[in-house]
């Protein structure tokens, strides 16, 4: 036997062979899917709730057998709710070819991340409340949760109804999530005529906010719309408490984070805010609450968003039979999917059909609906 003609030939053997485990492996490869919100920085334990969410349905996910017979993989992007990061997380989603994005968590990162994705083709459902995010027409980006402009309205009937005659202002963050919820806020006031004694601004993240307790004091401001995020909000109760202000605090979905109880001390009980009715309390959510309680995890806030989320894009890609762009665009516009936050129908703009907001107040460690 000639040696040089028999190592060709398994040369020409291996070769086919490799080719054959390649193509074999990439049929068999794994689905890449991401979840972005604020990992890390002032904003990380909304990003944890969303982290937490994605993991765990991606593991009951593969648990049931995965999807299109492969498992998820779950890429994690940190944007710490800051525009640029999240455009640079987005673009390495884009190079980890993710075939569905969980996110972002911040108004602020999912309004520039959304374009990039867009360009990308890669399908996004995002619990931010902006209205800009699908008043945009862009085909891919979807909202499991309601809008700025749906519970402003639901904040500013409850304040109106339960506080009539009391003094209110309006303050805002300046975040995009934050102004466009004050903005909500006051327009539902002007609807019903109720007069705002002070509109004003802050700047997230400082450590004082004496100048504007001053200026609540002296304006004789009794109740607080607020637009922003939780940070805020337990230290402006404190400080206001300090200068004897007894002051109730009205503010949006991101307030459903029990940092804030750390944060605000005795003053939490002044604290009320709009969010979507508990998933928590769903049959359909029981086994997963369960499974979350049993790792001493409580599911509040966005975690069973995130979980619903990545249900949701687990059903339209089975559905489909395919994990491509058109296919699981086509099947989110369509279909109805039943979730652990309820039953999940998109309209033509990529908004919840029925999103719905109560008012709920916190007490001790723990927040329930208004009585």
């Amino acid at each position: 036997m000639d040696r040089r003609k028999s190592w060709s030939s398994w040369g020409v053997m291996l070769g086919v062979g490799g080719l054959a485990l390649a193509c074999s492996g990439y049929a068999s490869a794994n689905i890449v899917v991401g979840v972005a919100g604020p990992m890390t920085g002032e904003y990380a334990s909304g990003g944890e709730q969303f982290r937490k969410g994605a993991e765990q349905a991606v593991k009951d996910i593969n648990a049931s057998g995965g999807v299109l017979g492969q498992q998820l993989d779950l890429t994690v992007g940190d944007d710490v709710c800051d525009p640029k990061q999240a455009v640079s997380v987005a673009n390495s989603f884009v190079n980890k070819k993710v075939a569905f994005v969980d996110g972002h968590w911040c108004s602020s990162s999912t309004l520039p991340a959304s374009d990039v994705y867009n360009d990308a083709q890669i399908p996004e459902i995002t619990v931010s409340t902006n209205p800009k995010i699908t008043e945009r027409g862009i085909k891919g980006v979807f909202r499991i949760t309601g809008r700025d402009d749906q519970q402003g309205l639901v904040a500013a009937d409850y304040i109106a109804t339960h506080f009539k005659g009391r003094k209110v202002a309006v303050i805002d963050d300046r975040t995009a999530y934050g102004g466009g919820l004050a903005d909500a806020i006051a327009g539902g006031f002007a609807a019903k005529q109720v007069p705002v004694a002070l509109r004003e601004s802050i700047t997230a993240g400082e450590k004082d906010y004496s100048g504007l307790v001053s200026k609540l004091k002296a304006n004789g401001i009794q109740v607080l719309a607020y637009g922003g995020y939780y940070q805020e909000v337990a230290l402006i109760l404190r400080q206001a408490a300090q200068a004897g202000l007894n002051l109730t605090v009205m503010g949006g979905d991101t307030l459903t984070n029990t940092e804030l109880v750390n944060a605000a001390g005795p003053e939490i009980s002044k604290v009320l805010f709009t969010f979507p009715p508990d998933p928590r309390k769903n049959a359909s959510a029981a086994k997963v609450v369960a499974a979350f309680r049993a790792q001493k995890v409580e599911p509040e806030g966005y975690m069973l968003y995130s979980y619903a989320a990545m249900q949701v894009f687990a059903a339209a890609a089975k559905k489909a039979n395919s994990v491509d762009y058109g296919a699981i665009v086509r099947q989110l516009r369509d279909t109805s999917f039943d979730t652990v936050v309820g039953k999940v129908d998109f309209d033509s703009k990529g908004d919840l059909k029925s999103p719905g907001y109560v008012v709920y107040k916190w007490n001790g460690n723990s927040y329930d609906y208004v009585k």
